[in-house]
């Protein structure tokens, strides 16, 4: 039955079959370099120009790496692939019965269709804020280029605007740092919030005294890092006690506005006054989840994710393979060596319908382990039948996103910035300006007053 699906549709003979990967993440940017050598027509489409490597991207959030170094740019991935064709433009329609895709490109008149015989898509994740959609507003997701440069401005224009503030609540407000959600992003973030405000920028203000900055990290979980194993779960949170950060295991937000949050912990109802709150306690399926579901006539599992077969294509349509974040598969986590094992798997299927070779069986997850750095030198790395904390775990963690990195200048580049920032006190991914500083209307209407007075 599956063969008879798959061969429904008789090319011409000669033709070229059109590969179509929604999403140029892991999972997607690792089935077009599995399959940019065999005589198909790929079609790479992203809502952006670039293949993010999300796992550092709360490094450029920090001023530690610069955008390029973890955001190379797609069409430099594949410019020596004659049969990939790369589009800046956001799906906004499929059609499974005629086999097409419906893209909207800026400054395009049209719609884009791009017709296909097999689809992949890739579309990634966004945050969840649990039903409290509007809570965006002042609690900043940390999934995009644009995110972690608003979240940069966010974090050094506090300090900015506390140093023309004078002491008191407000300062103090100014300068605490609201970081929801305990996993190794949370956990990782305010690592480095606490290195920039202890070290990096200790000396380079007059009014204020960066290293007095407030870093509260929460989550309702029971503690940090929780899918690590429970030893390396108190190690991190020691380490984020050494380094200042003020940890809240058990703590529901309950309430986000524009001047700070309201949670339940163990002792009741608190409010923390914040200037700056970051959001990473969980995500979601994207609006095209919604789209492909509805479509293909199935309902949605957990996190609005897309049911697959165990080849991961979508039931009905083999020739459609949902991959990803997107793809809700039991016991494998939303995590990066997970895309990346899914869009091996995928290419390795269509790959073998190609040549019509032997089906490579289910997909099967191989759990390499977990890694998180929590400051200079501290880090823990939960690995099958291995446990490390401390300068092991964190040269570990070093290893292997230098390995995933895309690009030899992307990896010495990166090397050197964390070399460099072992032995000196700066970062030059600092720049920051007026309009950034704030969405808070009086704090912009107090900086243009001093502006004009000058």
């Amino acid at each position: 039955m599956r063969s008879m699906l798959w061969n429904h549709r008789v090319r011409p003979s000669g033709d070229r079959d059109r590969i179509v990967v929604v999403g140029g993440g892991f999972a997607g940017v690792r089935v077009v370099n599995e399959l940019a050598r065999l005589p198909v027509d790929i079609t790479l489409i992203d809502r952006t120009n670039h293949h993010l490597f999300q796992p550092l991207l709360y490094q450029v959030a920090t001023g530690e790496l610069s955008e390029g170094q973890i955001a190379p740019a797609l069409r430099g991935m594949f410019r020596g692939d004659a049969g990939v064709r790369v589009i800046m433009g956001e799906v906004d329609g499929l059609d499974l019965e005629h086999r097409t895709v419906h893209a909207f490109c800026a400054g395009a008149d049209d719609t884009l269709t791009l017709p296909y015989d097999t689809l992949v898509i890739a579309a990634g994740s966004v945050d969840s804020y649990f039903g409290h959609d509007d809570w965006a507003e002042w609690a900043l997701s940390m999934k995009t280029l644009d995110d972690a440069q608003r979240i940069r401005s966010r974090i050094l224009g506090a300090f900015e605007l506390a140093e023309l503030e004078q002491p008191g609540p407000k300062r103090d407000a100014q300068l605490t740092f609201a970081i929801v959600g305990a996993g190794p992003t949370g956990v990782e973030l305010s690592g480095q919030l606490s290195v920039l405000c202890h070290r990096i920028l200790r000396d380079e203000y007059r009014s204020i005294d960066p290293s007095q900055a407030r870093i509260v990290l929460l989550d309702a979980v029971d503690e940090v890092l929780p899918s690590y194993h429970p030893a390396l779960q108190r190690r991190a949170h020691r380490d984020l006690d050494d380094l200042g950060v003020d940890v809240r295991p058990r703590h529901s937000v309950v309430g986000v506005d524009e001047t700070g949050l309201d949670v339940d912990g163990p002792d009741g109802r608190s409010r923390i006054e914040a200037g700056t709150i970051v959001w990473s306690a969980g995500v979601r399926a994207p609006a095209l989840a919604d789209e492909l579901a509805r479509t293909a006539g199935i309902a949605r599992g957990k996190s609005g994710r897309i049911p697959v077969a165990e080849d991961l294509t979508l039931a009905g349509h083999p020739e459609v393979f949902v991959i990803g974040d997107m793809a809700d598969v039991e016991g494998v986590p939303g995590v990066s060596p997970a895309a990346i094992q899914e869009g091996v798997h995928a290419a390795k299927v269509i790959a073998a319908r190609l040549q019509g070779h032997s089906h490579p069986g289910p997909f099967r997850y191989l759990d390499k382990g977990s890694l998180a750095v929590i400051g200079r030198q501290r880090a823990v790395a939960d690995i099958p039948g291995l446990r490390l904390a401390g300068l092991p775990a964190f040269l570990l963690w070093a290893l292997v996103h230098l390995y995933y990195l895309v690009g030899w200048g992307n990896r010495i580049g990166t090397i050197t910035r964390w070399m460099w920032s072992l032995f000196a006190r700066n970062r030059r991914e600092q720049v920051i300006s007026m309009t950034s500083l704030t969405s808070d209307a009086e704090s912009k209407l107090r900086l243009r007053r001093v502006v004009d007075r000058s």
